[in-house]
């Protein structure tokens, strides 16, 4: 018998304003870690974890980690 899974991804940006201000945004670790312990607390483990950089306006990027979330389907 194989064991299903279900899969979740979310994706937590850096402020747009620090970005632009500044040249160079920070992630949000305190939000990424009221995610995955709320997503812990449902079941959900950490499968895969990727930081990005994305383009904003002309001149600008910002960083996004994308977390991809996974359990057994219940």
């Amino acid at each position: 018998i194989k064991m299903k899974k279900e899969y979740k991804v979310e994706i937590i940006k850096e402020g747009a304003l620090w970005s632009i201000l500044f040249g160079q945004g920070k992630l949000q670790f305190k939000k990424m870690e009221r995610v995955m312990n709320d997503y812990g607390e449902k079941g959900w483990d950490v499968s895969f974890q990727l930081i990005e950089r994305r383009r904003l306006l002309f001149f600008w990027s910002r960083e996004a980690a994308i977390i991809t979330f996974t359990r057994s389907k219940q």
